[in-house]
């Protein structure tokens, strides 16, 4: 492939090939433009182009800094400074020299695609190994479209081992050494080279890994006074590259090499079993996936009933469980009782349709042990029971294994989460979620930080508040929180939601508590802490019709991450305990933060609850992530059912779009969606709405117009610009759509007729003018009308009298008309105003020339 690109180049091989390799250019030499390395024939050589390798070998003529490009695909090599690379992850060095003769729009000979068909073959494993990217995919196909032979693949990818090699395969294999490292097993087998052994060993450690199959294999063969290394891996959780990079070698985590040079084979294969434990990481257990907490049915059950069940809450499956033993009796499949309601047998106790027996597991099992009993027993649920045994205390559903063994795995390695709790709160509210978990811990109830608070601790926000989730009874905890420090609680046994309510003194014991242990605290200052703690009881939720607000019933962790809306807030962190800082990640939601998806959690969400729509909008902008584009259909899909959602649920959605840093953004892309025409048709966004909103933060910033604020003049604020464009009537429907509240729909139309003043006062009025026109507005309302306005002599009006205008007063009042012998009435307010008004034009400047104005005014209203 290099070549190809390159003809000017010499393409020379290295010294040794694998024997497949040399066959096959024994049969094709003729047609392909190989140097060996005993050919090579002394020149200088100021360039070189390596090929899936970092180093250089001794080449004759070489000049001392030669200028060095390299094409690899081994991510884990140091660079030097001098060098130009192209290095990517892809499963085979051959698709990237593949991709350039595409991108080159050259074409290859049938042998030449067999050829590099070969190469991505062998380093991908067919296609099979997890290195295996969708490029080399693409390569591959390309290559077959070329002409590649896969007879004559298959043949060079698979040659006979020659007798001296199956001599070593035999030393191997009699050596062969089983070893069970956290829970892997393990092959080691080291053995001396047959006497002048000069072929490959990878054909011969490939053999033997299939005939033994354990979780990895390494061979160490004794080549004279140097031993070699060969290591294969068939897990994700055995790095072999990890062992060979160790010793001074590398390769990839499914398959690696080193030459030991110079060290005695015992030597070697005593350093490598200390090596194993860095390679393998414990094998996952029972506890990683599971559910905790269960629903089971009694044997008496109807299958009726339970077919209500399954409805409900979407399970596939119920462990049936015998009330006096306590004991898991079977397991009832969704596909059992359809088939007993299909033959009207609803009436039936689920003992006569479920599948008997009692298949469980615990915690501390193998998800080895989990698969193996879904093939043997055919369940697809197994309940998880206590380390003692008995009632079921959780379940591993068939779904919770297929996540497991084969969800992408995130780009990253799994983050510190206990570390990054620590470094993102403020010392007290550490403190507060040590002691929370303390009392969790004490009552053996898991805790959890859950949705928005973890993904965004994740994207590197701290969090400000501290509300958690329980699984279990989250009144029990509250109310031993309440024993231990004191401060008020609020309980709601329907939901089983518990606040709790923190003094400063209950803030004050929980520093003290956990200073010591911690090393002390760090002073912060301008720190506001939560007044209070929400606990709530980790729960599922049904929707019995398209649009309505979901039934809600207890559940478990993953049953509460279930129903959420997007897969970005599915992520949670436990807090009891020893747990601190486990990851939950059911759903996928750390790999679409790390892409920067909004990926919507279930196909139906937009049906169930169209409001998400607008959700799914606004954290796609606040985020600066995007719409995943199955989600993208899905919403466009759910678009019709807004008609039948609430204007107060929409209305708040929007409310907490102009609530967003940049609602503008959210706006523009409502519009974009066709989201605001199926809200309601007269709904538009244009660059005039987009200005207005532009124009909002720089007046903001001003002091004087921030007073005008209150907590509901942001949401006010845009939505008023957001609808005043529109025609009157228009204005009308669409807030009775959105059942927009009575003050809000009198101050919008405060605006509009602020505005109709402000183009009504004349060319060159006077301030009293000015002011009396103004002065019926209230301070939010003219906030709203100076961001609409671009007419720059209006908004100098406006300005003058919201600095200063309403704010002159008269030093008379009518106190003082009363005391001139002045009935109160009307008269009052037309002399007040008029003395404002002189204020306000300049014929008065001081209290004395205001009395006297007042005196001649008094005078003559006599």
């Amino acid at each position: 492939g290099a070549y190809r690109l390159y003809p000017d180049a010499i393409p020379l091989l290295p010294r040794r090939v694998n024997r497949n390799v040399q066959q096959f250019l024994t049969l094709y030499w003729d047609t392909l433009p190989y140097t060996r390395a005993q050919d090579w024939q002394k020149r200088r050589v100021d360039e070189v182009l390596l090929v899936d390798t970092q180093s250089i070998a001794s080449v004759r003529g070489l000049s001392k800094n030669p200028k060095v490009r390299v094409i690899d695909h081994h991510v884990d090599h140091d660079a030097h400074e001098e060098w130009t690379y192209q290095v990517e992850a892809v499963g085979a060095t051959t698709t990237l020299l593949v991709e350039h003769l595409q991108a080159s729009g050259l074409t290859v000979a049938n042998e030449e695609a067999t050829l590099l068909l070969l190469g991505i073959y062998e380093d991908t494993g067919s296609l099979t190994y997890d290195t295996t990217t969708s490029r080399d995919a693409r390569a591959a196909s390309w290559l077959l479209e070329q002409g590649a032979q896969l007879p004559v693949v298959r043949r060079f990818l698979n040659i006979p081992l020659t007798a001296v090699q199956r001599e070593l395969y035999d030393r191997l294999q009699a050596a062969a050494q089983w070893q069970r490292v956290h829970g892997q097993n393990i092959v080691v087998a080291a053995a001396p080279a047959p006497s002048g052994f000069d072929d490959e060993i990878s054909s011969v450690v490939h053999r033997l890994r299939d005939a033994l199959s354990p979780a990895a294999l390494f061979a160490l063969v004794e080549l004279g006074n140097d031993v070699q290394l060969v290591a294969r891996s068939s897990r994700d959780a055995i790095d072999v590259a990890e062992v060979a990079r160790a010793l001074g070698g590398g390769g990839h985590s499914r398959a690696a090499a080193a030459m030991i040079v110079g060290r005695p084979l015992a030597d070697v294969s005593a350093e490598l079993n200390t090596l194993l434990p860095r390679a393998i990481e414990p094998m996952a257990r029972v506890a990683q996936i599971m559910s905790y907490g269960v629903q089971t049915l009694d044997p008496e059950t109807s299958v009726t009933d339970a077919a209500m069940l399954m409805q409900r809450f979407g399970h596939e499956g119920y462990p049936v469980v015998d009330p006096e033993t306590r004991q898991v009796v079977g397991l009832l499949t969704r596909r059992g009782v359809d088939r007993a309601i299909s033959h009207d047998l609803g009436r039936f106790r689920v003992a006569r349709v479920m599948k008997e027996g009692n298949v469980t597991v615990r915690p501390s099992d193998s998800v080895e042990r989990v698969q193996q009993l879904m093939l043997d027993e055919g369940w697809g649920q197994i309940p998880v029971v206590a380390e003692g045994g008995g009632h079921p205390i959780g379940i591993v559903t068939r779904t919770d294994l297929l996540n497991f063994l084969f969800q992408p795995s995130p780009d990253s390695a799994e983050p510190d989460m206990k570390r990054l709790l620590r470094d993102a709160l403020a010392p007290p509210l550490w403190g507060m979620v040590l002691a929370v978990s303390a009392a969790a811990d004490d009552l053996d109830m898991p805790l959890y930080f859950v949705g928005g608070l973890v993904r965004d601790m994740l994207l590197g926000y701290a969090p400000t508040d501290l509300d958690m989730v329980v699984e279990g009874d989250g009144i029990a905890l509250v109310k031993k929180l309440q024993a231990q420090f004191g401060g008020e609680v609020h309980t709601h046994r329907r939901f089983g939601t518990g606040k709790w309510f923190i003094t400063a003194e209950i803030w004050q014991q929980v520093q003290e508590l956990h200073a010591a242990a911690d090393g002390g605290w760090t002073a912060v200052t301008g720190l506001t802490l939560p007044a209070s703690i929400d606990f709530v009881t980790a729960r599922t939720e049904f929707y019995k019709e398209p649009s309505a607000l979901p039934q809600v019933e207890r559940g478990s962790i993953k049953l509460d991450l279930h129903r959420r809306d997007f897969t970005i807030n599915t992520l949670a962190v436990r807090l009891d305990g020893a747990h601190l800082g486990e990851l939950l990640d059911f759903y996928g939601g750390r790999r679409d933060l790390q892409q920067g998806l909004v990926r919507v959690l279930h196909s139906l969400s937009f049906i169930d609850d169209p409001t998400r729509i607008l959700r799914a909008v606004r954290y796609e902008q606040r985020l600066k992530f995007a719409i995943e584009p199955r989600t993208a259909e899905l919403l466009s899909d759910g678009l019709s059912m807004l008609d039948r959602v609430t204007g107060d649920r929409i209305r708040h959605e929007l409310e907490l779009a102009f609530r967003e840093q940049v609602p503008a953004a959210v706006m523009a892309r409502l519009w974009d969606m066709d989201v605001m025409m199926h809200i309601h048709p007269a709904l538009r966004w244009n660059m005039d709405m987009a200005a207005a909103y532009a124009r909002v933060p720089d007046i903001l910033a001003d002091p004087a117009w921030r007073k005008a604020l209150s907590d509901e003049t942001p949401a006010f604020l845009y939505f008023a610009l957001w609808i005043l464009p529109l025609e009157p009537s228009e204005r009308t429907a669409v807030m009775g759509r959105l059942r927009v509240r009575k003050a809000t729909r009198e101050d919008v139309a405060a605006v509009a007729r602020l505005l109709e003043v402000l183009h009504a006062l004349p060319d060159d009025p006077s301030r009293s003018e000015v002011t009396f026109a103004l002065r019926p507005f209230l301070p939010r309302v003219l906030l709203t009308a100076r961001a609409a306005l671009t007419d720059e002599t209006a908004i100098g009006w406006l300005e003058w009298y919201y600095r200063e205008g309403r704010l002159v007063e008269t030093a008379v009042s009518g106190d003082d008309l009363r005391r001139l012998g002045l009935k109160p009435g009307p008269q009052f307010a037309v002399i007040l105003d008029r003395l404002l008004a002189a204020r306000l034009d300049g014929e008065v400047s001081s209290e004395a020339e205001e009395r006297a104005l007042l005196a001649e005014l008094a005078a003559g209203s006599e």
